[in-house]
């Protein structure tokens, strides 16, 4: 069953291990989150507490494992934690962090299931943001035989092949027909690596957590007493020797195909990245983190682009406006000529929809490509900051108190010119609840149903002095 109302962690929980790469003790905590919060890190060893969304744009490495990087605060090696919240259905998270890297554990995503459950989930009052894909999306790169493809489904299911010409390994496949099979069927898959990799691996600096019982050595090639010795000293153990056909270390498979379900482990985890639900069969042929993370993308940019082809507001000029002029001035501190939203037409907690009147009249047309008058895009910025404004301060009992100061502007486009006589309609979404009188938005810019500008804005919320 697949819920179809958000979901978050019940009670705080933690859970500490050690990095796979910094073999360093970290201690990982799930937090509950609000409605529409998403699932984001915390980094809480140091001084500014960053946040760091689980988004597939903030991913910088993916050699071993994904890192997420926002503001050159990161952390390292996410995809079983994201794979075990995306398994279990949990929409919104905080997790908090004291170190640079999600502990490996036993190399699955069992630890962080089994840690989630204890503190329970629960069931929110929103509905859950799910995308239906409606065409196929396919994605291949020819040099290494890697190929994805998403079809259209009535639930998510993932689809894992591998082939790493291996005699112990062979060819494998896994499925994950429903997201609820994840836990018993999935998350237990341990991570694997080749022997021939491991050498290599702890000389690039990484592995430096590793422990033959939290990884799969697979046996490619014969191995001498000398490597045996060897490696027995590099993870510290008295005796490394093969205890089945092909597996260098002292644990048992739980499946034939366990390196198989890992990788759809990863990829479930990856893929948890685009940051929405998803209807869809994927199927991932040869999958690995780099690739993993470009289909993330892929399917992000894919969803957007459909979800921006009719996402205008709807405007009747002869309804009456939620706020006229004479309302906004009385909540925003601007005046003529730099008052730039006429009317509002929509508020609600999460979302406004604003409307400017663009004239061949307005001041900045006299100076501003007077023989073809465009209206400057700085303007449509400081328009949806006003409008922005309103979303906040507009849910407040005492706005007249408040201002707004707006602290940083990302991901700006200007799609299409905006001339006189065209209406705008600024739509703003809070990105995150409010947090210490800091807030984030989204913004759009319509004229009609043509998307003429967007970009992402900050702001801080502060009382005014009393005079």
């Amino acid at each position: 069953m697949t819920h179809s109302f958000q979901q978050t962690i019940k009670n705080e929980v933690s859970l500490t291990g050690v990095g796979l790469h910094t073999g360093k003790n970290v201690t990982v905590t799930f937090v509950p989150a609000p409605t529409g919060h998403g699932i984001k890190f915390q980094r809480i060893d140091l001084p500014e507490q960053p946040i760091i969304p689980a988004d597939c744009d903030l991913v910088t490495t993916v050699q071993r494992g994904t890192t997420l990087e926002k503001n050159g605060a990161s952390i390292a090696t996410v995809e079983h934690l994201m794979s075990a919240l995306i398994g279990l259905q949990v929409d919104n998270c905080l997790i908090k962090v004291d170190g640079i890297e999600i502990p490996i554990i036993d190399g699955s995503a069992r630890p962080f299931v089994d840690a989630i459950e204890k503190g329970g989930i629960q069931e929110q009052n929103e509905e859950k943001d799910v995308f239906e894909l409606r065409q196929n999306i396919h994605y291949v790169d020819k040099d290494s035989g890697v190929e994805y493809l998403a079809m259209p489904s009535n639930r998510y299911k993932v689809t894992a092949l591998i082939d790493y010409k291996s005699e112990v390994l062979g060819q494998q496949h896994a499925s994950l027909d429903k997201v609820t099979d994840f836990k018993n069927e999935i998350a237990p898959s341990r991570t694997f690596c080749f022997l021939h990799e491991l050498e290599m691996l702890y000389a690039a600096g990484l592995i430096r957590g590793g422990d033959l019982n939290n990884a799969i050595v697979v046996v490619d090639k014969p191995i001498s007493e000398d490597e045996r010795l060897k490696l027995a000293t590099l993870f510290n153990k008295p005796d490394i020797k093969v205890v089945e056909e092909g597996i260098l270390n002292n644990i048992k498979l739980h499946h034939h195909n366990e390196p198989a379900r890992h990788k759809l482990l990863d990829v479930v985890g990856d893929l948890g990245l685009v940051g929405t639900s998803i209807n869809a069969n994927i199927i991932a042929t040869k999958p690995g983190h780099k690739h993993n993370v470009e289909f993330a993308k892929i399917l992000k940019a894919h969803i957007k682009a459909e979800r921006l082809k009719d996402p205008a507001p709807f405007y009747d000029p002869n309804k009456p406006p939620l706020m006229d002029s004479q309302d906004i001035i009385k909540i925003l501190p601007h005046r003529y000529p730099f008052l730039l939203i006429d009317k509002i037409i929509s508020l609600s907690e999460n979302e406004v929809v604003g409307v400017k009147a663009v004239t061949a009249n307005e001041d900045f047309f006299q100076g501003h490509f007077p023989g073809n008058p465009v209206m400057p895009g700085v303007l449509q910025l400081e328009a949806m900051a006003q409008t922005g404004g309103i979303l906040v301060l507009g849910n407040l009992p005492d706005p007249q108190n408040y201002d707004t100061y707006f602290l940083k502007i990302n991901n700006v486009k200007f799609r299409h010119h905006v001339v006189p006589g065209d209406t705008l309609l600024f739509k703003m979404e809070l990105v995150a609840p409010m947090r210490r009188g800091i807030v984030e938005m989204r913004g759009y810019a319509f004229v009609g149903s043509k998307l003429v500008s967007e970009a992402e804005l900050m702001a801080k919320i502060q009382k005014k002095e009393s005079k």
